[in-house]
C-alpha cells in the first residue's frame, strides 16, 4: 500500500491554482486549510455545502461514517462536500468561486432591532442596525447566524440587503407555529433589543466572473432574500447591466410579498424581467403554477448564470428545466430553503 500524501490541485474560477499534499487519514479542507488555500467552509461536517467543489480528475470519496448533504446525482456528477472527502489518488478540484471569494472571514457582531413588519401572512421583516464598533462584510446571497435573544437557539438568514447598505441590514423571516425566531419576533421582539450574529457564510453568492451573462433567478417563499440582495449587487455594478429574469413564487397571493421593492427594481434596472408565481388563486397578472413551471424556451442558453434558492424540490426541478434550456449545470448556483423551528 502507498501511504505518501496525494497531490491536490485545488483550481479557482478566476484561474489561480493551489497544490497541497493531503495524508491518506485526512479530508482535503483540512489540509487546505493547514496549508492557507483560502477555501470557503463552515461547519465542518457535511451539512451546509459551503465546502463544495468539483472532482475533476483523479479520485476522492466521503470519508467512512461521515455523511453528507449532496444528492446521489450531484456526487455521481463529481461534486464533493471537501469538509468529508478523502483523497485515494491525486485529484484535482474546481472550486466554484474566484480565489478571493474566501477571504471574508466569519466575525461576531451586535445589532440593535430597528424595525419588525409583517409583510405577508407568514413572513415578517426584520430590520437591524449593527452596533457602534462592530461590523462584519458579505457578499450578496451569502447569510448570516442569528442567535435568538434569551435562548441558545441560533437560525442562519441571508440578509435581503447588501454590504453596502451597511450598518442597516434586512432579514426575511418565515413565521412558524411555535418557531423560536417566530416567537420570538411575534411577541418579545422589541425596538432596540441587542441580537448576536455571526457570518459570512455559504457559497452561495453573486459570482462577479460572470456580469456579461444573463441571470435567471428562481425563487420561492423567503428564498427571495439573497435574490434580492444579489439583484441589489448588480445594479451597484458599473456599465451596461445584464439581461436579468427573476421566477418568484409563492403558495397563495397572501403569501406574497415584496412586490412593491420588486417593481422598483424594475424601475431602476429596465433589463430586469419578474414573474411572479402562486400555486393557485392567481388574479389579474399573477401566473398560476410554480416558478419552475413560469420558465420557458429561450430563457436559458449556454451564456446563462442561473441561482436558486427555495425548497430542495422546487431546486432539484429547476436545475432540471435550466439544463433542459441550455443553461450549463456548472453554471447553476443553489441554496436550499430549510425553515427551522
Amino acid at each position: 500500500m502507498n501511504d505518501r500524501p496525494h497531490q491536490i490541485t485545488l483550481r479557482f474560477a478566476d484561474g489561480v491554482t493551489h497544490l497541497i499534499d493531503v495524508e491518506n487519514d485526512r479530508t482535503v479542507l483540512d489540509a487546505a486549510l493547514e496549508a492557507g488555500a483560502p477555501l470557503m467552509h463552515q461547519c465542518h461536517s457535511g451539512s451546509c455545502s459551503s465546502c463544495i467543489a468539483t472532482l475533476s480528475a483523479g479520485q476522492a470519496a466521503t470519508r467512512a461514517g461521515s455523511s453528507a448533504s449532496l444528492l446521489g446525482s450531484e456526487y455521481a456528477a463529481g461534486q464533493r462536500l471537501l469538509c468529508v472527502t478523502q483523497a485515494q489518488s491525486d485529484c484535482t478540484f474546481e472550486l466554484p468561486y474566484t480565489s478571493t471569494a474566501g477571504l471574508n472571514t466569519a466575525v461576531v457582531a451586535h445589532a440593535f432591532v430597528d424595525a419588525i413588519e409583517r409583510i405577508a401572512s407568514n413572513v415578517a421583516r426584520l430590520t437591524l442596525e449593527l452596533a457602534d464598533g462592530d461590523w462584519l462584510d458579505f457578499r450578496p446571497g451569502q447569510y448570516v447566524q442569528v442567535e435568538v435573544p434569551g435562548t441558545e437557539e441560533v437560525r442562519s438568514y441571508s440578509p435581503a440587503s447588501i454590504a453596502a447598505a451597511l450598518p442597516r441590514l434586512e432579514l426575511l423571516v418565515r413565521l412558524l407555529p411555535g418557531g423560536a425566531m417566530s416567537e420570538w419576533l411575534q411577541h418579545r421582539a422589541r425596538p432596540d433589543d441587542v441580537v448576536k450574529l455571526k457570518g459570512p457564510y455559504g457559497a452561495f453568492f453573486l459570482r462577479e466572473e460572470h456580469r456579461r451573462a444573463r441571470h435567471i433567478f428562481v425563487a420561492g417563499g423567503t428564498g427571495l432574500a439573497p435574490v434580492l440582495s444579489m439583484i441589489d449587487g448588480i445594479r451597484q455594478w458599473g456599465g451596461r447591466k445584464p439581461p436579468m429574469l427573476l421566477s418568484f413564487g409563492c403558495a397563495t397571493p397572501e403569501a406574497l410579498f415584496c412586490l412593491d421593492e420588486l417593481e422598483l427594481r424594475r424601475q431602476w434596472l429596465p433589463t430586469l424581467e419578474t414573474r411572479i408565481c402562486v400555486d393557485r388563486c392567481a388574479t389579474g397578472s399573477l401566473i398560476e403554477g410554480s416558478p419552475v413551471s413560469a420558465l420557458r424556451e429561450g430563457d436559458g442558453g449556454p451564456d446563462t448564470v442561473a441561482y436558486l434558492c427555495g425548497p430542495q424540490p422546487m431546486i432539484d426541478a429547476a436545475s432540471r428545466r435550466l439544463v433542459e434550456l441550455g443553461v450549463p449545470q456548472e453554471h447553476i448556483y443553489n441554496e436550499q430553503f430549510v425553515a427551522s423551528h
